[in-house]
């Protein structure tokens, strides 16, 4: 049986002053996404393997009858393992990336943050938490910690949409 969390939907949008991010845990490190790309969060869901895909997939999952494909972030941004306690939950975000529905593994799910756009800041020239420039669409304190925003339309490269674009979407019948 699958937890369902939140919807989105409810919650007010950005204003120019702060915004708006669902924050979300790998390893030690607190990132966020734009809530804007949030379609819902769910743990406890299974996830059915692929067979001869990439090592970040880990495979897809049937979400109200649509199949979703699910990546690991972690592998994804290749950062480092760390044991998995075997009574902890898989939380995965559910976001539109380039119009595509994709499925993301993260640690935890913390909880929406709102962030002063003014204190956002773009990504230092070094290396950020052995995460490429890249991916990171900008960064900023938050109580004490760096908080990483992803750009998940750069996580997801050109000729990876498009192969996740061309995965068959059947209507599963119940």
């Amino acid at each position: 049986m699958s937890e369902r969390f939140a919807q989105f939907a409810e919650v007010p949008v950005e204003t120019a002053v702060n915004q708006q991010l669902v924050g979300f845990i790998i390893g030690d490190e607190l990132f966020g996404v734009d809530i804007l790309s949030v379609q819902e969060i769910i743990r406890d869901v299974a996830i059915t393997a692929i067979p001869d895909s990439p090592a970040f997939l880990e495979g897809v999952i049937n979400l109200r009858g649509n199949i979703i494909p699910v990546i690991d972030l972690r592998k994804r941004l290749k950062l480092m393992a760390q044991p998995k306690p075997e009574d902890q939950s898989l939380w995965i975000i559910i976001l539109t990336v380039e119009g595509r529905v994709t499925g993301f593994v993260v640690d935890r799910v913390t909880k929406v943050l709102n962030v002063p756009v003014s204190s956002i800041k773009p990504p230092p020239d070094i290396v950020v938490s052995g995460l490429k420039r890249q991916y990171i669409g900008g960064v900023c304190k938050l109580e004490e910690r760096l908080l990483i925003l992803l750009d998940f339309e750069r996580v997801l490269m050109a000729d990876e949409i498009k192969k996740l674009k061309s995965m068959k979407r059947p209507k599963i019948m119940h």
